[in-house]
């Protein structure tokens, strides 16, 4: 173990680290420019009447419009700052509590690739990413240096090689082996392109495109650690999240793990390739570092880092149920891109003093997105059922009981009941208490659908005397 705390701790080459800090700040910039140009910062914080915070942040909330668009702005300011290294420690300290600060305000808003955002840029606050090729180093010649700790390339290296591991993991359930599912849906939405499209329409490619999905997964960590393949899995890198882009839209992702995987090859990659205008002329190496109580620390910490993000998204299997039938542990699992669900939720509010019934739209309270996302997350519903309690109970109705019944199509199976709709879900208790509320999976054949237009829409519309909530989601 002194060994090993011993090698982590070696000098190694700081130019690898330069490029990333570069490629991260200027990908935040291109990720915050794109929420004015879409305009997502009125549809998704301000245009919402209630919002669905996480469990333990329900404290937050999203800023008064006009203060939404210029916390953005300071955003794009810092990511830029953290991008040429100006006051470097602060400025990704303040954009990593900034970004996570506004994807806490609503879970309508996951997406895999914020949450590893704030995770790298979480971690950039602890790593000297600034010693070099910066205005840091460049306007305090103390700050400088050539070489940093070997772990703090290998860090990044870990963190993601844990997003293509759990990828992998994630692709080893039935739907995805034996069912080619939700890939047949999502090859068939393309089958218009040109040259590819004729291919989408064969049985086996959505059998070949998943498997091949498993395999890159599973293979391109050792791959890229491995000096002998590392530039051929790169170029496997490449190659696979671009046919990504191209076939299934999924934003920031794929350039992610684009520009920042080259933290694989050796540290000192880009001073081979640019020379000292990617960092400052090598230093002597310090003298070997001997076993001290700091060094320990910091293996440590690093220790508690791996292990948390290893179990974290393994949680699910203590759960009852199918995972994405329940979400029970979707989030914050690496869960890319293997499930689509379909949903239509109708809820009814009984006060049981009166007898009264009212029959509730979702579309009155919440946005499209917030409808078309809640109708297939069950503690979504369950959330949305106790809002509308408390909003009944606001006007005078106190003690009112809300009820659901969502029929919702995992994978392409026929549509079936997710919740108990004779459970009031307004008083459930704790939420961690039983979700017997969830009803099970039935894995029956699935059912017939048409997939060739796009993949992803959501309408409200009307079903019998009850108003329906339908969604087509990608997970």
């Amino acid at each position: 173990m002194r060994d090993w705390v011993r090698s982590m701790f070696r000098p190694v080459d700081c130019a690898s680290l330069v490029v990333f800090r570069v490629a991260f700040g200027l990908l935040m910039m291109v990720a915050v420019a794109r929420y004015f140009v879409h305009d997502w910062i009125a549809a998704l914080f301000v245009a919402p009447h209630i919002f669905f915070p996480y469990p333990g942040f329900e404290w937050i909330a999203p800023l008064p419009a006009a203060a939404m668009y210029a916390w953005f702005a300071g955003l794009g300011l810092l990511a830029a700052c953290v991008t040429i290294g100006l006051w470097y420690r602060a400025s990704i300290a303040l954009f990593c509590l900034g970004f996570t600060y506004v994807h806490l305000i609503d879970r309508t808003n996951y997406l895999n690739h914020y949450y590893l955002v704030s995770l790298l840029a979480g971690l950039m606050v602890f790593l000297p990413l600034h010693r070099a090729g910066s205005v840091d180093a460049w306007r305090r010649p103390a700050c400088r240096a050539a070489t940093v700790s070997a772990w703090v390339v290998w860090l990044l290296r870990f963190q993601l090689g844990v997003v293509y591991v759990f990828g992998a993991v994630a692709k080893l359930n039935p739907d995805w082996l034996l069912r080619a599912q939700p890939l047949r849906i999502w090859l068939g939405a393309n089958v218009d392109l040109p040259m590819l499209g004729v291919w989408f329409e064969q049985p086996w490619t959505a059998y070949a495109c998943g498997y091949a999905g498993l395999l890159f997964d599973a293979t391109i960590v050792p791959l890229l650690l491995w000096r002998r393949t590392r530039t051929a899995a790169y170029i496997a890198v490449v190659v696979f999240h671009l046919l990504t882009v191209l076939l299934f839209p999924i934003g920031m992702f794929p350039w992610l793990m684009i520009a920042l995987t080259p933290i694989f090859f050796a540290p000192d990659w880009p001073r081979r390739g640019f020379g000292r205008r990617i960092a400052c002329a090598p230093s002597p190496s310090p003298p070997a570092l001997s076993f001290a109580a700091r060094q320990r620390l910091v293996a440590a910490l690093l220790g508690v880092y791996a292990v948390t993000q290893i179990a974290l998204p393994l949680r699910h299997l203590v759960y009852p149920g199918d995972l994405y039938w329940s979400e029970s542990g979707v989030r914050f699992s690496w869960q890319i891109m293997v499930a689509e669900k379909y949903g239509r939720a109708n809820f009814r509010a009984t006060d049981p003093a009166s007898g009264e019934s009212w029959t509730i739209n979702p579309g009155d309270y919440l946005t499209a997105l917030q409808v078309r996302m809640m109708a297939t997350q069950p503690d979504m519903i369950r959330s949305f059922a106790e809002y509308i309690a408390a909003d009944f109970r606001a006007r005078g109705h106190a003690g009112v009981e809300v009820r659901s019944d969502v029929f919702a199509s995992l994978n392409g199976r026929p549509h079936q009941r997710l919740v108990d709709p004779r459970v009031d879900l307004a008083h459930l208790g704790d939420a961690t208490a039983s979700t017997a509320w969830i009803l099970p999976l039935e894995r029956r054949p699935e059912g017939r659908r048409v997939v060739g237009t796009a993949v992803v829409n959501g309408t409200v519309h009307s079903a019998g005397v009850a108003a329906s909530a339908n969604l087509e989601r990608r997970l």
